[in-house]
C-alpha cells in the first residue's frame, strides 16, 4: 500500500533522512520510532504529498507521489502531530468541508459522522466553533475527519499525544478494525507501549537514517520495545 524507496530529504547542507526504504502493506499497522528530530515527521510529510523531497519514490498503491500527488492524496488521510484546523468554522461545519473535498455523499457522511462523533463523545460539540475546542478536542476531530471519508491508507504523526484514555482506546480498536478490513495505517508515536501492543510492524530511525525494521516479535527478541530501542540508539551514537 505505500512504499518508499531509496528517499532522502535534507534541509541545506542538513540530511533529514537518508536512503530510507520501507514497505507498508495491507492490512497492516506500521508503527515509526525515533528520538525528536530523527526524521519522522519529515518522512511522514513526503509520503503524504507536503514535502518534496531530493532522491527515491514513494508509492502509494502503486502511484507515485511525486507524479501524481493528487491521485495518491485521495487515498490518504493524515493526522498531522498538531491539528491545524479551520478555527473558524464549527466542528460539522468542518467535517462537511472534508465530506465534500473527498466527494462522500450525503447520506454517507450524514452516518459516518453520527458515527465517529458518537464513539468519540463530539456530537454535542459540533455544532461549536474549532476555536473553542481544547487541544484533545481538536485531535478527536481530525480522527475522525481521516475516517470518514475511507482511506485506504492512513498516515498519522503522533496520533495519541492530547487524547484521554478512553479516546485512545477508541483509536486503537478503530486502527485495529481498519487494518482488518484491509486498509493499512502508518504512525509514529513516542508511546513504546502502545506501539509494542498495537503494530505489526516497526522502524526504528536514528539521525534521519534506519537504525532496524521487522515484524514486533523480530525487533524486539525477548526483551521489550523500550529496552531494544534505548540499546539500538545508543548504539548508533
Amino acid at each position: 500500500m505505500l512504499k518508499i524507496t531509496n528517499f532522502s530529504k535534507s534541509y541545506g547542507d542538513k540530511a533529514a533522512v537518508a536512503d530510507l526504504s520501507l514497505h507498508i502493506e495491507k492490512g497492516q499497522i506500521y508503527g515509526f520510532i525515533g528520538h525528536n528530530g530523527a526524521g519522522k515527521t519529515t518522512t511522514l510529510k513526503a509520503c503524504v504529498g507536503i514535502l518534496d523531497f531530493d532522491k527515491g519514490e514513494i508509492f502509494v498503491d502503486g502511484v507515485s507521489v511525486k507524479k501524481s500527488p493528487l491521485e495518491c492524496k485521495k487515498k490518504i488521510a493524515y493526522i498531522p502531530d498538531n491539528p491545524d484546523l479551520y478555527e473558524f468554522m464549527t466542528g460539522i461545519k468542518y467535517l462537511n468541508f472534508v465530506s465534500d473535498v473527498y466527494g462522500v455523499s450525503k447520506a454517507d457522511r450524514e452516518a459516518l459522522i453520527g458515527k465517529y462523533a458518537d464513539i468519540f463523545g463530539m456530537t454535542e460539540s459540533l455544532a461549536t466553533p474549532v476555536s473553542a475546542y481544547s487541544h484533545g478536542m481538536k485531535q478527536k476531530l481530525a480522527v475522525i475527519a481521516a475516517f470518514i471519508h475511507s482511506p485506504s491508507l492512513i498516515i498519522m504523526d503522533e496520533p495519541f499525544v492530547g487524547l484521554d484514555p478512553k479516546a485512545t482506546h477508541t483509536l486503537k480498536e478503530l486502527m485495529r478494525d481498519f487494518c482488518a478490513a484491509g486498509g493499512a495505517i502508518f504512525f509514529s508515536t513516542h508511546v513504546l507501549e502502545v506501539a509494542e501492543k498495537l503494530c505489526d510492524r516497526v522502524a526504528i530511525i536514528k539521525d534521519g537514517s534506519l537504525v532496524v525494521s521487522g515484524t514486533m516479535d523480530e525487533v524486539r527478541g525477548d526483551a521489550s520495545l523500550e529496552d531494544v530501542f534505548l540499546e539500538l540508539v545508543e548504539d548508533a551514537e
